[in-house]
């Protein structure tokens, strides 16, 4: 009997021990796990030579990936669930490098090179003029036929390794059962989804700022190197395609009826017209339960012609100023979108191409960095001729952190009275710019009472006196005007309401310490109107314009000095006469009433705003059917820019 007992080889028991189910549940796992090891590291593989192409350099990548206070985590994160995402659909492992590594190392390339060149990264808004790009390529390439040869190789070269690779990957990377892709998916999609609702960076969200995902939406190279190029080129996505409103043609423009007598040439007296906006001005007495030892804004409130409804609170500084310099709306912009940094890619007409088409100089000033919210770009597709920043203009005089509106208005004083012809000059102040620290003036002259915090107490102070420099400034201003020889037209309005954050909140005035993007007209008002006025030495104070878009105020601005337009004052002229305010929600009628959900209702849009709007996406975005008609300033001005 016990020689009938089979011997079992040293081969035989491991084959037994791996027979086990518990044994092979191990090599199952590990079977599982190493692909998804190894996909982890050609994620972060593939991070890092996405960041190093698109910054340029390796200086700044690890720091970015290693960080507790920067996105690069998040970013591995979110490429690896891709990465999953695309082997599940493909089937196979390891497929989806094939499809997401170019998807993701194209762009970085580009970023690269058009900082290269015009120092801005990508935003996906680029993309549109790739048909521009396209005609303008044979141009550029037999300029340089030694690159036309590379680059043709180059591209036969990729292709030729993109299929070599693709047929490799098909013959020998690991098929996925389709259980393993169904789980993936299911994990992948949703958090992918999660990800990417926190692109919306003008909604709040307490998940993105625990990811230390910050937007930086007014400095593009600063958003780009903070968030890593991928995070912020997904912050730029929602604004790159702007939709033709309906029914857009050629014939839907020339339908539209040109006021003639705004053709008719101008009688003006030509005065010099300077525009001020004033950094968050707005009037601290309007908060309840709080008072003030006095008022910190005499002087414009004894002028004031009415109020600027601003599309936006406490900053976005950049969309105000293109409402009010161009005539055209942000609520026919994608929300969120900031047209200085997605959209202003070539010459726009403005108020500074229809001064110049009259004789004019037009002169742009700002006491702070030119590529800031790209003024710099951005003016000269206006068609300013000069734009005098920080970076040229003459030391000025600090108020706290920021140069002083009493230099600042020292200096448009000097520039309007060393020209030689008519000047439309436009400024942006700085000193009212915020965080308000206690005691960033030595002597507050004004006292808060009120049931305030001290931290809000302190920062209310330190804005109320800003308020009051900037109203004794102005003061100053049209003191000069009066004893100039020259007609002169001033123009002052607040940008939007400074971010006070907690006195809002205590003083009883907003319910949160940021504004409502939708709400009762009476609220929003309270939360978005700025004081305006509009002066003459010649005419006068205009008063009773009441609340208005800043993209009414070039209407305003030459009707005051005497100019008629067939769009700043035609166009515009016919929207001002029905409506006051065009917000992406709303619309306030002249008599003060508000319409609601005008862009989304089921009731037609009203024919004066349907026209703005046709014309606006005409210039911005549209072939320009209209320019030779409604826009004869920029024509001039632009006599070879062909139409888009």
């Amino acid at each position: 009997m016990r020689n009938s007992v089979p011997k079992i080889t040293a081969a035989g028991r491991t084959k037994r021990v791996l027979s086990r189910p518990s044994t092979w549940n191990v090599i199952r796992v590990l079977s599982d796990v190493r692909p998804l090891i190894n996909l982890t590291l050609a994620a972060l593989l593939l991070v890092v030579c996405v960041e190093w192409i698109a910054r340029g350099s390796l200086q700044d990548v690890g720091t970015f990936l290693t960080s507790t206070t920067r996105p690069g985590l998040t970013t591995l994160f979110a490429v690896i669930l891709v990465l999953l995402a695309f082997d599940a659909l493909l089937g196979r492992h390891y497929q989806s490098l094939l499809v997401a590594g170019p998807l993701l190392l194209l762009p970085a390339v580009m970023s690269h090179q058009k900082q290269l060149y015009l120092s801005d990264p990508l935003y996906p808004s680029d993309l549109l003029f790739g048909r521009q790009i396209l005609q303008l390529l044979p141009t550029m390439l037999k300029a340089q036929p030694l690159m036309a040869i590379a680059i043709a190789l180059g591209l036969i070269m990729a292709a030729a390794l993109a299929v070599m690779l693709w047929r490799l990957c098909r013959d020998h990377a690991p098929v996925m059962a389709a259980k393993q892709r169904v789980l993936r998916l299911m994990l992948a999609i949703p958090l992918l989804a999660g990800i990417g609702s926190l692109m919306d960076y003008s909604q709040n969200s307490w998940l993105r700022d625990r990811l230390n995902i910050i937007p930086m939406m007014w400095d593009q190279k600063e958003n780009y190197r903070q968030n890593g190029f991928l995070m912020a080129l997904a912050f730029n996505i929602p604004m790159a395609k702007v939709s033709a409103p309906a029914g857009y043609s050629e014939n839907t423009i020339l339908d539209i009826v040109s006021d003639g007598s705004a053709h008719a040439v101008n009688h003006s007296t030509f005065p010099d017209v300077i525009m001020i906006m004033s950094e968050s001005l707005w009037d601290p007495t309007r908060l309840p339960n709080v008072s003030l030892s006095r008022d910190p804004m005499p002087t414009i409130r004894s002028r004031q012609s009415g109020h600027v409804f601003s599309p936006e609170f406490g900053g976005m500084t950049a969309n105000v100023e293109f409402e009010a310099l161009t005539g055209f709306s942000n609520a026919f912009l994608p929300y969120g979108s900031i047209p200085y940094q997605q959209y202003v890619r070539q010459p726009l007409p403005s108020l500074a191409t229809f001064f110049r088409s009259e004789g004019y100089s037009a002169i742009a000033m700002h006491p702070f960095q030119d590529w800031f919210w790209n003024r710099r770009e951005v003016y000269k597709s206006f068609g300013f001729e000069e734009f005098r920043s920080e970076e040229t203009l003459p030391v000025m005089e600090k108020r706290g952190t920021f140069a002083s509106d009493e230099a600042l208005t020292s200096e448009i004083m000097q520039t309007v009275d060393a020209a030689e012809s008519p000047l439309f000059l436009f400024t942006v102040t700085l000193q009212g710019h915020g965080p308000y620290e206690p005691n960033r003036y030595i002597n507050n002259t004004i006292s808060i009472n009120g049931s305030l915090s001290e931290q809000a107490t302190e920062s209310l102070a330190t804005y109320a006196q800003g308020v009051s420099e900037a109203d004794d400034n102005f003061a100053h201003l049209i003191d000069w005007a009066k004893n100039r020889e020259r007609d002169t037209v001033i123009v002052l309005f607040g940008d939007h309401l400074p971010p006070l954050g907690q006195v809002y909140v205590e003083s009883g005035h907003m319910a949160d310490m940021v504004a409502t993007r939708r709400a009762p007209l009476d609220t929003m008002k309270k939360e978005h109107e700025t004081p305006l006025v509009v002066w003459s030495s010649k005419t006068g104070l205009h008063n009773r314009i009441g609340t208005i878009s800043p993209s009414l105020l070039p209407y305003h601005v030459l009707k005051t000095a005497g100019f008629n337009d067939p769009f700043y004052t035609g166009v515009l002229g016919k929207v001002q006469s029905s409506y006051s305010v065009i917000d992406r929600h709303m619309l306030m009628e002249k008599d003060g009433s508000a319409v609601p959900d005008w862009s989304t209702g089921t009731v037609a849009i009203p024919s004066a705003i349907n026209e703005y709007r046709q014309l606006q996406f005409d210039m911005m975005f549209g072939r320009q059917f209209g320019k030779d008609r409604f826009f004869p300033g920029y024509v001039w001005v632009n006599p070879a820019q062909p139409s888009i």
